[in-house]
């Protein structure tokens, strides 16, 4: 990491899209884990290294870019459980930044899914900072799909765990 201070990452910035993963874990009814991510999304940052809660993101996610290697899983997921018919984004717009330690930072803002807005705090890292110009952060939640309505029918309620971990792996470009 060649920048040595917060204040020094102050500006707009854009996701890499190349650079960054947008993924998920859910367990299925064997106790397997599934791992999944999405491949179409896009999103922006307003990065306030003197006094982080002035910081501010939003990621729009395309539902239907939903990739689990298992086509017929994924038009299921996307379908079925996304609805992506009626509901194509996923999005994150945040709310408020606190700074956690040295360089964590915890982003609470409103997750929509299927068009239901709820709370969620990600807690992320910074994870590295080269030249100035693209900024390196990790992070995740974990959510109650349910709390959302991504669910299909009273089987997959089942056999498809409650929650779901989102994991977060993003690179940011100075605009």
């Amino acid at each position: 990491m060649t920048t040595t201070t917060l204040s020094e990452l102050t500006g707009d910035y854009v996701l890499d899209t190349a650079g960054t993963r947008i993924g998920f874990v859910a367990r299925h009814t064997m106790g397997t884990r599934v791992h999944g991510r999405f491949d179409l999304f896009e999103g922006s940052a307003r990065l306030d290294g003197d006094d982080p809660s002035k910081s501010s993101a939003r990621l729009v996610i395309q539902a239907k870019s939903i990739q689990t290697r298992n086509e017929r899983r994924d038009e299921q997921l996307s379908a079925k459980f996304l609805g992506t018919g009626d509901h194509p984004v996923i999005t994150f717009t945040s709310t408020a930044v606190d700074q956690v330690g040295e360089t964590g930072f915890d982003v609470a803002g409103d997750l929509t899914i299927r068009g239901v807005t709820k709370p969620v705090t990600v807690g992320f890292e910074l994870t590295g900072a080269e030249n100035d110009r693209r900024v390196g952060l990790r992070g995740g939640v974990t959510i109650s799909r349910g709390d959302w309505g991504v669910n299909w029918n009273a089987a997959t309620g089942v056999m498809v765990g409650a929650k779901v971990r989102l994991e977060l792996d993003v690179v940011l470009i100075r605009r």
